[in-house]
């Protein structure tokens, strides 16, 4: 290079071309630099041929609704996957589905040196969508794209109903592609069939502040409604993994329980039958068992009784008393029973026994201080008490099961309904969903 030689510089940075539309005069503006196949007027809705040098009309159409408006004006700038990229094209399709039509917005980006790339809307719900780069295996349930297996959501029928801007494909309003989706969120693939020509893409879920941000977009993004065929599931947590992982937890906590289970001496140390006389029970009718040793550590103590009532109770007031300290532990159990018939059929209430666990009970010698009282219809009954020294008591394993149980559940259940409420929507809906819909077809 010679000294008085101009420095090398980078490619001449492109510029739009600016044109008028040969139907009104009004001016448009060609943004793509080549790669537009046609281009939409704003002003009389002239679909024109962008290649030809003229702007030949390839079609003209009416808007239905003054109400379609792009969230992201043409011509807006933004950096999207560290790309700067400019709005070019917009358009609105539909499909209609049990008589109900639904609409969605789909956005033409273009950048000179990366090209073309797509954003659409529904119902707040944004995907970032590209042209695959090698053509998937589907065989109609599903889709293999780059290995990875996405399962069939839906096909429908898209009918094109408004284009503005530019767009790489002839487009035209009212021209109907046949669509598949099939979903692995956050992403979907997507096959477009018209005519004969297949077009495959890949699109990953984005929320709007995401694209309000890339686009530096004023206000606030529409907030979504419902969940979209590919939107990640709130519940990140691998649920497999989860119930996997309790499992594990609860069979530690059996093998404790069979642990001490297998330790506890359930050791009898009480066994005796006393007979309640109403007629004998006016005056003091407390009194004292034999005395009972208790032997080895502090350990659990029950206390079982048995009474044969029917349609009666008896309560019986307990204390465990340590005949070598004086240390007393005082409680009151009630057992009762009843039974008959009304119009849903026959029924019962209570049982015949009871059990009670006394916990840290120091070893000693011991005696029961027993105060009876019964239904007063009951002359007389026989009651029986048990006492068994150093029982295994499970409670706090159940407390520990439920406390592991109860967030796997509602784990379970976030990523259920979420799941199904995605699917509701799809090709495969849930089948108590889609057992309602039949019975409500056949009777209609």
């Amino acid at each position: 290079m010679g000294a008085g030689a101009p420095p090398l510089s980078g490619p001449p940075k492109p510029q739009a071309k600016a044109l008028n539309c040969p139907k009104c005069g009004a001016a448009i503006t060609l943004r793509s630099f080549g790669q537009a196949e046609t281009v939409v007027c704003g002003s009389c809705h002239s679909i024109l041929d962008a290649k030809d040098p003229n702007l030949a009309i390839l079609q003209q159409f009416e808007i239905k609704t003054s109400a379609i408006r792009p969230l992201i004006p043409l011509g807006t700038r933004g950096k999207l996957r560290g790309t700067d990229y400019e709005v070019i094209g917009f358009e609105r399709r539909s499909t209609k589905v049990d008589g109900i039509t639904y609409c969605w917005h789909e956005y033409v980006l273009f950048n000179p040196y990366k090209g073309i790339r797509y954003l659409s809307e529904y119902n707040g719900h944004w995907n970032d969508i590209s042209i695959c780069k090698q053509l998937p295996m589907a065989d109609g349930s599903s889709a293999n794209y780059l290995g990875e297996i996405y399962k069939h959501f839906q096909t429908s029928d898209a009918d094109t109903d408004f284009v503005l801007g530019e767009f790489p494909w002839q487009v035209r309003v009212g021209e109907q592609a046949a669509v598949t989706d099939y979903v692995h969120p956050p992403r979907v693939l997507s096959s477009e069939k018209l005519d004969k020509e297949v077009t495959w893409s890949i699109g990953e879920y984005m929320y709007g502040r995401e694209v309000w941000d890339a686009f530096r977009l004023p206000g606030a993004p529409p907030q979504p409604t419902g969940v979209y065929e590919n939107q990640p599931s709130p519940v990140t947590t691998n649920v497999t993994g989860v119930w996997v992982t309790f499992t594990a937890f609860a069979v530690f906590l059996l093998a404790l329980m069979a642990g001490f289970d297998m330790r506890a001496k359930k050791e009898p140390v009480l066994h005796e039958t006393y007979q309640y006389h109403r007629a004998e029970s006016k005056g003091e009718t407390s009194f004292v068992t034999d005395v009972f040793e208790l032997t080895g550590h502090t350990s659990t103590v029950e206390v079982k009784t048995f009474a044969p009532v029917s349609n009666h109770w008896i309560y019986l007031n307990y204390a465990l008393i340590n005949q070598d300290t004086g240390q007393a532990w005082d409680f009151g159990r009630e057992v009762s029973y009843y039974s008959g018939y009304d119009s849903d059929g026959s029924w019962t209430e209570g049982k015949r026994n009871d059990a009670v666990v006394i916990p840290s009970v120091p070893p000693g010698h011991y005696y029961l201080r027993i105060e009876p009282e019964a239904d007063p219809s009951l002359p007389n009954i026989a009651y029986t008490v048990d006492v068994t020294h150093d029982v295994p008591v499970f409670g706090i394993y159940g407390i520990a099961f439920l406390a592991l149980l109860v967030p796997v559940v509602i784990i379970s259940f976030r990523a259920y309904t979420f799941e199904r409420s995605r699917w509701s929507e799809s090709d495969h809906p849930p089948m108590e969903l889609s057992n309602m819909s039949s019975s409500s077809g056949d009777e209609e």
